[in-house]
């Protein structure tokens, strides 16, 4: 199993001309926005060896279809593996994200570039980045409210309120890393979009 490796220095990354084959942003949002080659790449980051498209198209059958590999029915394999082996396995294979001998299929070390892309947001949720803007706000005020000494807040010493504002700091980032893991490609057994959680 060969893996290419992302170094923008070496000749690996660049075509005949001396261009850059990295992926650019663009084409691997082409790549992330079907469901069939997020679900593979879920299942790729989760195997330890090149795996059979067969058994990729099986998984991704069941997954679309909400029942275990052994309910999955032929016809529902076959048009989830004719998709892969005619569209998706080649799309991934032209950005460098996989690499294919035979029937095998397996991921680059390219494909550890796409965790940034996939932030998922609940609809419920609010986006990690809009959370620290409050969090930095609120620790402006408490800092600004401590060294003014302004009314109940006169009696708090400045190490205390920095104590409390780097715990509260020190709990967010630790659910953040807790969150966004978990909902990342490949972090569980099911994809993070049909996880239902």
């Amino acid at each position: 199993m060969s893996t290419t490796t992302k170094d923008t220095t070496t000749a690996s990354t660049l075509g005949p001309r001396g261009e850059s084959t990295e992926p650019t942003r663009d084409e691997l949002f082409h790549v992330l926005r079907n469901q069939r080659r997020r679900f593979a790449i879920h299942y790729l980051k989760r195997a330890d060896a090149p795996v059979d498209v067969g058994d990729l198209a099986t998984q991704i059958a069941a997954w679309e279809n909400d029942v275990s590999t052994n309910a999955v029915t032929s016809k529902q394999r076959r048009r989830v593996y004719n998709a892969l082996q005619q569209t998706h396995v080649p799309e991934l294979d032209d950005v460098g994200l996989v690499e294919t001998e035979r029937r095998d299929v397996w991921l680059t070390d390219r494909a550890a570039d796409l965790d940034v892309y996939l932030e998922l947001v609940d609809g419920r949720d609010v986006p990690w980045s809009e959370y620290y803007l409050g969090i930095g706000a609120l620790g402006a005020a408490v800092t600004a409210i401590t060294a003014l000494n302004v009314g109940p807040f006169a009696s708090v010493p400045d190490v205390a309120a920095a104590v409390f504002l780097s715990i509260v700091v020190l709990v967010s980032a630790c659910a953040n890393h807790y969150y966004q893991g978990a909902n990342r490609l490949g972090e569980r057994e099911k994809p993070p979009e049909i996880r239902g959680e």
